[in-house]
């Protein structure tokens, strides 16, 4: 009897997410260009736009409950000891700091967002650009009426103080039951890290759906308005990287003053971890690969290695912070509208407890970002423009905070190497 062979099982492996993201954008610039001019189309247009504001909806849902059990987790799980742990807050505080300013100094200077403007369609939204910066207001508004109240209004400063009352709380009874061989705090721990990933899963789900949304958002706006709105975002790509450009070089002279790393051994040294941050997008999947990097090529103590990049992967976000900053300076200038230095200053509060809150797995910026965006009264609709362009950018500013992580290490390591 003749046999016949058996079909072998052909396995799919699924494209890369920045690839889908690639044809989508070429898929939108093509079926946009096809229906430009046709006034028949508009609704049509209109309903592909939905997956976008659906996608963006998710987000600002997903950003409360991420950046407060991203704190959560990190205050219960990270290990800090007294005093370096006071100069690795000093270090993760100043290097965001400078982060942001160096991101607002270049979008003030290069202005991409004046390359092209869009109408303003929702001034309501708006109109907190036009408030006066009120200090004593500002730190009253910092504790909510009821615990439930910055859940609901998407209030980042309410959040933080919050998830900072709580992590404060939550690791001094940590100590304290380590001291007395209790366990109790596992319970608790447990749950925020089960949570944790259950938000993170949940928004792995909703990133997968972004390049539906690009498709969308692209198609309408071409067809609509052609290329003129992306002109500025060429800009904007060029703005960001010069300004993650110039942080690097700003962690290139702490090594040199701070340090017996040279410059050029930790680049040397870090260039697998970097390349390794750029193709995940992922901090805390590059973690292993840094630490390695750390102790065997570059040759840092293992408490140094370890602080800096376990604790700073948990509240070292750089890049983030920066990208978010220069994004509300950005979005501000297309829309035409004016960020003064109190709103900017906002900001920089902002995007420094927002970047805590960022997870390092990919486009988690994104997330955060809404409520930057929504504390200077920014409409969060047009972070739909960036999506386009996040998935690269997005890559470019982890190594940054990869690449902050490492430079807190070696600083932390001190000016005379230790054997």
């Amino acid at each position: 009897m003749m046999q016949i062979p058996l079909r072998k099982n052909i396995s799919w492996k699924p494209i890369p997410l920045p690839l889908q993201i690639v044809i989508a954008i070429i898929l939108a610039v093509g079926l946009g260009s096809l229906l430009g001019g046709q006034a028949a189309n508009a609704q049509l247009l209109n309903n592909l736009a939905v997956p976008c504001t659906l996608i963006l909806k998710a987000l600002r849902a997903l950003a409360t409950p991420l950046i407060v059990l991203a704190v959560l987790h990190a205050f219960l799980t990270a290990d800090i000891p007294g005093t370096s742990g006071r100069r690795l807050i000093f270090l993760l505080l100043s290097n965001t700091t400078v982060a942001i300013l160096m991101g607002l100094l270049v979008a003030n200077l290069l202005r991409p967002g004046s390359w092209g403007r869009l109408a303003v369609t929702a001034p309501s939204q708006t109109e907190a650009l036009s408030k006066p910066l009120d200090p004593w207001g500002l730190i009253q508004d910092i504790v909510p009426d009821s615990i439930l109240k910055p859940l609901v209004d998407n209030n980042i400063m309410q959040l933080i103080f919050i998830a900072l009352a709580f992590g404060v709380a939550l690791r001094a009874l940590k100590a304290k039951q380590i001291s007395e061989n209790k366990t109790d705090y596992l319970a608790i721990e447990g749950v925020i890290t089960i949570l944790f990933a259950a938000v993170t899963h949940v928004l792995h789900w909703v990133i997968a759906l972004v390049p539906l949304a690009i498709l969308g958002i692209i198609t309408k706006t071409v067809a609509l308005k052609g290329f003129a709105p992306f002109q500025s975002l060429g800009a904007f790509i060029i703005s960001v990287l010069l300004a993650l450009f110039l942080q690097a070089c700003y962690y290139m002279l702490r090594l040199k003053i701070g340090s017996w790393v040279t410059p050029k051994n930790f680049l040397l040294g870090s260039s697998g971890a970097l390349l390794t941050a750029f193709s995940t997008a992922s901090s805390t999947a590059t973690i292993p690969i840094t630490l390695a990097a750390l102790l065997e090529k570059i040759g840092l103590r293992e408490s140094s290695a370890s602080l800096g990049t376990l604790v700073g992967g948990n509240f070292n976000h750089d890049g983030t912070a920066l990208y978010e900053a220069m994004s509300a300076l950005f979005i501000s200038q297309v829309l035409g509208l004016h960020l003064s230095l109190p709103q900017q200053l906002i900001v920089v509060l902002t995007s420094i407890f927002a970047s805590v809150g960022a997870a390092g797995i990919p486009e988690a910026g994104l997330v955060t970002m809404t409520l930057v965006f929504s504390a200077v009264g920014l409409p969060t609709q047009y972070i739909a423009l960036l999506v386009t362009v996040d998935w690269f950018l997005d890559r470019c500013r982890t190594m940054v905070n990869v690449m902050g992580d490492m430079t807190i290490s070696c600083l932390l390591d001190g000016r005379q190497r230790r054997d």
